[in-house]
């Protein structure tokens, strides 16, 4: 068997930068040291920029849903109303914690290609002045559509008590996503998306708003607990022990992101989703979501008709080492999903869209070979 190089496209987890996977290797530390205590205070400090707030930013060993799960029990209580607006499966996701804590959950949902209405939202408010939190996905993993949680936000605003939460995990690092400045009260990520480290982080961003949610809060909690938490990093400590060695690689990543600058990193990812939706157009594959609607995370595609997008996928995986991903539930073997966030350069892209001709070639669709490698080529060179 021949050596293969892998490319790894999907939205999470992403390629990890060669500095950070050396600082990762370097020995471990203990973490009650004043040593590791700089290492939180900067990795705080990190955060803060990427999530473009002023806010207290939370750190925790476990994945996204974790975080997720933690935006729950501390800001509700049981039988709290919520609104949830959903057009995906983490969208989904987060209807089904806030059930299993004893929430009355108001559903907005919608179809995955479609997105969030904040009109929706608004008039939802309206009907339920005894709403305590609205809940929403700003770029949705499953379907690649970004939501308006600014205009969210705006609404919101107006209710003292109405807690906006925001899964960010597939945005911060790779869409526009202005904590401070939109009034997001809880804005949450995980390691292995924009933030290009390997899964088992995840850090979630609390508004004043928020600790007063917090404040009320009786919903069980104990690791996710954000007071213990909060706590301990005003001490630049955590209250449990922390994934050290992807903290130490969290920080060599987030240095990267600083000398790239965050506005940078936002119109890089727009440029590379740029190029692979132009790409996969000129072979006359459709996109999956509508114009209005595309984050710049992922690009999900339709697969042609009479070819399922798991061969696809497959084909690419096991004979050229392109990893991209299926659709999930109800669009699986229907659409493909091809990642850019994160560590992405335009010849991940090329190379990618390479690969997808060879896979469609050998399923038998009929195209103009290399017409997408010339599209995307064009985006990068204008």
């Amino acid at each position: 068997m021949s050596l293969q190089k892998k490319y790894l496209m999907t939205p999470g987890p992403t390629p990890v930068p060669a500095e950070v996977l050396l600082k990762m290797a370097a020995p471990i530390i203990h973490h009650r040291t004043p040593e590791f205590e700089a290492v939180i205070k900067e990795a705080e400090a990190n955060l803060q920029y990427v999530f473009d707030t002023k806010n207290d930013v939370l750190l925790f060993a476990s994945s996204g849903t974790g975080v997720m799960e933690g935006a729950i029990v501390n800001c509700f209580c049981a039988g709290d109303t919520v609104i949830v607006a959903r057009n995906g499966k983490f969208g989904d996701r987060q209807k089904l914690i806030a059930q299993t804590y004893g929430l009355q959950v108001i559903d907005l949902q919608y179809e995955w290609y479609e997105q969030v209405k904040a009109a929706d939202i608004e008039a939802a408010l309206k009907a339920h002045p005894d709403a305590r939190g609205v809940i929403v996905t700003q770029s949705e993993t499953s379907s690649g559509v970004l939501n308006p949680v600014r205009d969210i936000a705006a609404i919101t605003a107006e209710y003292e008590d109405v807690v906006l939460i925001v899964d960010s995990i597939t945005g911060i690092g790779a869409v526009e996503c202005r904590t401070d400045e939109w009034g997001l009260d809880v804005v949450m990520t995980g390691s292995q998306k924009g933030l290009m480290l390997p899964p088992g982080l995840a850090a979630v961003s609390v508004s004043e708003k928020a600790w007063r949610a917090a404040d009320r809060s009786t919903l069980p909690k104990f690791y996710f607990d954000w007071k213990k938490h909060r706590k301990a990093m005003k001490e630049s400590m955590t209250p449990y022990t922390p994934a050290v060695t992807l903290i130490l690689g969290l920080n060599e990543a987030l240095k990267l992101m600083r000398e790239e600058g965050l506005e940078a990193v936002i119109a890089r990812h727009s440029l590379l989703a740029s190029a692979t939706r132009t790409g996969v157009e000129a072979i006359g594959l459709k996109l999956f979501a509508p114009p209005e609607g595309r984050g710049s995370a992922v690009t999900p595609v339709w697969a042609p008709d009479g070819i399922s997008s798991g061969k696809i996928v497959g084909i690419m995986k096991r004979e050229y080492g392109v990893t991209i991903t299926n659709g999930q539930d109800a669009y699986k073997d229907r659409i493909f999903r091809i990642g850019h966030l994160g560590y992405f350069g335009p010849f991940d892209i090329i190379t990618t869209l390479t690969a997808l001709e060879m896979a469609l070639t050998q399923l038998g669709y009929d195209f103009e070979q290399g017409a997408s490698i010339r599209a995307a080529e064009a985006v990068f060179l204008s």
